[in-house]
């Protein structure tokens, strides 16, 4: 029997019922990289003999009687994870030889919970793109068109679910790093509430691998079903045992509503500094057709909605003020006389991105102020809603783009050009505030690309997105493999 495209859930009742061993799929998913890889280049870090040997472990501890959440499952972890005896280089080629010698926490968690890691999966530069590729490993290509991108940062994961290589993918999301490769691969993901999932060890090569807070990133599950991502979910979320793990267990409430009739649904389609896509438009509106036939109340305007554009703009501030924070004292010195130069009353994402890249420790603390305001507001907002549906970004995936300068790049949205990195304002309407916001295909473009939206739940409310995710994926189905 093909098990290359069973979901996570399907193959822990099969290894349970002894239809099939841990060996067994091991060996299927690395025939299939081994076939299928040089196409897309998803693995750029193959550990077959220790998956082979984690496999045969998890088959024994079966027969022991033994059974964990992803005993003997054949899963894939972001390059960006230390693994021992793994790279990890971020795609920087002045760290292609730097090996960790310990595990990241989530890693640790795969392997407690009996997962079998097959690899690590492609990543672009820094992890500061929306594409995967680099100097050291070259481009993953996308499964349904190798003109196109597999998105990033996480974009090798989803390019591997998509390929059938693995069952489950970890990976990371800060600019809808877990989310756009998922759109554009057509597979699920799920960015977590904000410190939900301790990110200890997924750290750029040489800096100490230590249980520190992240402003805005999180860790989380990439899948080929809503019900696989809920599963991971539980695997990796809780507390780093180094810190709050000490005093503190977590428990995560259960989803508000279990039918789709009881669940009460915003709209978005439509954000102040970028048009949405007619194809990303469509699939929002095959989803919102389903959650109206489902009997959910479905909205498109608030009150309540936090100003979609002060959003943006803070979002991109705090965004760019962590990415240059290791930039040269030249280059800052160039970007204050440029930030300098701009008029007071410039509110474009440029100006913010500049602004961003100089922001003061005072201006940053008022940023921060404002984000708290802004997080308050959708406290009330989800007193009168459930989730909020809107686009992951503006269009399907866009051919490779590689220009050096990414100021240079632009996005063509139904024929007209945008700046490239404009495209992460609908990233930035869950990760701003720190929301959770479940990657859900919506169906194809005309093209035939997928597209996928993002379901945005309340803080600390992971399982209502996901629940809605699992009910939707009943009604307009789910992952198809690329034809």
């Amino acid at each position: 029997m093909d098990w290359i495209f069973r979901t996570a859930e399907e193959l822990r009742i099969a290894l349970r019922a002894g239809d099939v061993s841990s060996v067994e799929l091991t060996d299927e998913a690395i025939a299939r990289i081994e076939r299928h890889d040089a196409a897309i280049n998803a693995i750029c870090e193959p550990d077959f003999d220790r998956a082979r040997a984690a496999a045969r472990d998890a088959d024994r501890a079966r027969a022991r009687g033994e059974d964990r959440p992803l005993l003997g499952i054949p899963v894939t972890v972001k390059e960006s994870y230390d693994i021992a005896g793994l790279p990890t280089t971020w795609g920087m080629p002045q760290h292609r030889d730097h090996l960790p010698a310990e595990d990241a926490v989530q890693v640790s968690r795969l392997r407690a919970a009996g997962a079998v890691i097959l690899g690590k999966t492609n990543v672009p530069l820094g992890l500061q793109d929306v594409q995967s590729f680099n100097e050291i490993h070259g481009t993953t290509n996308n499964p349904w068109d190798h003109g196109r991108t597999s998105g990033g940062s996480s974009g090798g994961s989803a390019a591997a679910l998509a390929s059938g290589f693995g069952a489950l993918s970890i990976g990371s999301d800060l600019a809808g790093s877990l989310r756009t490769p998922a759109h554009f691969c057509g597979v699920y993901a799920h960015k977590p509430t904000l410190a939900l999932a301790p990110i200890r060890g997924m750290v750029p090569p040489l800096t100490p691998a230590l249980p520190t807070d992240h402003d805005l990133a999180v860790v989380g599950p990439m899948a080929r079903s809503a019900r696989d991502l809920a599963l991971l979910l539980d695997v990796m979320a809780g507390p780093d045992p180094l810190t709050f793990g000490v005093a503190h267990a977590l428990t995560l409430p259960p989803a508000r509503h279990e039918r789709l009739g009881d669940f009460r649904v915003l709209v978005l389609d439509e954000h102040p500094f970028i048009p949405t896509g007619s194809a990303v438009r469509a699939g929002v509106n095959r989803v919102v057709d389903a959650l109206v036939d489902g009997g959910a109340r479905v909205e498109r305007h608030s009150p309540l909605l936090p100003d979609l554009a002060e959003a943006a703009l803070l979002y991109t501030q705090l965004l760019f003020s962590g990415a240059v924070a290791r930039f040269p004292v030249e280059a800052d010195e160039q970007l204050r006389s440029q930030a300098a130069a701009l008029s007071a009353d410039d509110r474009s994402l440029n100006a913010a991105r500049l602004r961003g890249m100089v922001l003061s420790h005072r201006d940053w603390i008022e940023a921060n102020n404002r984000r708290e305001l802004h997080r308050h507001g959708w406290r009330r907002l989800f007193t009168e809603f459930d989730a909020v549906l809107c686009p992951i970004t503006p269009t399907p995936a866009f051919p490779h783009d590689h220009h050096p300068d990414p100021r240079q790049r632009r996005l063509d949205i139904d024929g007209v050009a945008y700046p490239y990195f404009d495209q992460l304002v609908w990233a930035g309407v869950a990760t701003m505030p720190g929301l959770p916001a479940t990657a859900i295909p919506a169906g194809r473009s005309p093209e035939g690309l997928p597209v996928g939206v993002q379901l945005i739940g309340p803080a600390f409310e992971d399982r209502t997105p996901l629940r809605l995710a699992e009910l939707l994926e009943e009604r307009i189905g789910g992952f198809q493999p690329p034809r």
